[in-house]
């Protein structure tokens, strides 16, 4: 018999929310419709604020900032000040967006190879 982690019925609690197996908790840091979509692009190369609006398109100045926001408070990206004139910010993936980089990769071409 094949045992899963779902066999187990255990709700996890994390940050105050509750999640009902692990895979619901690795989804979290990127749901909605442009977190993985932001990922994928940074995962290319850093991107300033404005590269990232033109390449999601779609996305609004102020979603674009919240979804950002959330991704720097998950620890998944890391947003850079540079003391320039004019300023320049830069964000760019952490190790621990790294990570995700494959996962995200291998949903994309599972999409491209079953929907085309």
């Amino acid at each position: 018999m094949i045992h899963t982690i779902r066999d187990v019925d255990q709700v996890i609690n994390y940050n105050g929310k509750q999640y009902v197996d692990f895979l619901d908790l690795g989804l979290e840091p990127f749901r909605g419709k442009w977190k993985a979509v932001i990922l994928c692009h940074l995962s290319k190369s850093p991107k300033r604020f404005l590269e990232l609006q033109r390449v999601t398109i779609g996305v609004s100045h102020k979603v674009l900032n919240e979804q950002l926001h959330d991704l720097e408070h998950d620890g998944l990206i890391r947003k850079i000040a540079y003391a320039e004139v004019p300023p320049r910010v830069e964000y760019r993936l952490t190790k621990k967006g790294e990570e995700l980089s494959p996962i995200l990769e291998a949903i994309r071409k599972w999409a491209a190879k079953n929907h085309s």
